[in-house]
């Protein structure tokens, strides 16, 4: 099987696939003060908690937007996996052409996604990710990746009006029973909520007029599920877009022969 992991700056995610099928996942907290022994632990009893072992695993693919992890993760691999990972980024074969000013800046999820994204749909696309940050990335129809925004994440968001506005408390983000709150907390949850949804319809909505296509727009994270059904422009959530991604590159890197 294929153990492919995705470090984001919040959470941490693992996909375990047999073949094109994914099997199982698992989200833990991104934990920069962690050991590569103490993930081996932790991934150890999800394996087991879930009827896998670690000789199951023949292959690991991995991307981080957390340098520090990175090279815990890769000993953890060497170490406990006897396995070499496939890490993301530069040398990796994505088959998809970057049109960045400096391709090495665009985080390794942001590419991940663009992959698993245009070979599911074969179209142009804006694919939303709402993680710690919220990037929107433009695939045109040829298949290349064009750029896009990073916005603060909702969380974050939310964290700052807690901590900056000494009389509003941390609140829970849910979606309120109204926009029109009676209280401080359905106020602020009105507040971050809407306001969240506003801002994604409006960068969509102007990454397509500059694309000058019509892109199909997907969404996946964490939140994806809570923010897209107010939109009036996503048009789906593909949750295991950025697992899907991994999986995707892998294949490719292990049969290289038709990936530029």
């Amino acid at each position: 099987m294929l153990l492919v992991i995705d470090v984001g700056n919040s959470n941490t995610v693992l996909g375990l696939y047999d073949g094109e099928h994914l099997v199982r996942d698992w989200r833990i907290a991104t934990d920069t003060a962690k050991t590569a022994d103490e993930y081996a632990v932790l991934i150890r009893e999800l394996f087991s908690f879930s009827g896998y072992r670690y000789d199951e695993v023949r292959d690991i693919i991995l991307s981080s937007v957390v340098p520090a992890l990175t090279g815990v993760l890769e000993r953890l691999a060497v170490s406990y996996f006897n396995l070499k990972p496939y890490i993301v980024g530069p040398g990796i074969k994505t088959g998809m052409s970057i049109q960045y000013e400096n391709p090495k800046e665009v985080g390794a999820d942001r590419i991940v996604n663009a992959v698993a994204g245009f070979e599911r749909y074969g179209t142009a696309l804006i694919i939303v990710d709402f993680g710690t940050a919220t990037t929107f990335d433009l695939v045109n129809a040829k298949g290349q990746y064009c750029g896009g925004v990073i916005a603060p994440g909702i969380m974050i968001s939310a964290e700052a009006l807690f901590q900056k506005a000494s009389k509003l408390p941390r609140i829970e983000v849910v979606k309120p029973p109204s926009i029109i709150a009676k209280n401080t907390v359905g106020a602020m949850q009105a507040g971050i909520y809407y306001g969240y949804v506003g801002m994604v319809d409006e960068i969509v909505s102007r990454m397509k007029l500059e694309s000058r296509e019509n892109p199909r727009v997907i969404a996946t994270g964490g939140l994806a599920a809570l923010i897209a059904p107010e939109t009036k422009t996503i048009e789906e959530v593909h949750e295991y877009l950025t697992l899907e991604g991994l999986r995707i590159l892998y294949e490719r890197n292990v049969r290289p022969s038709s990936v530029p």
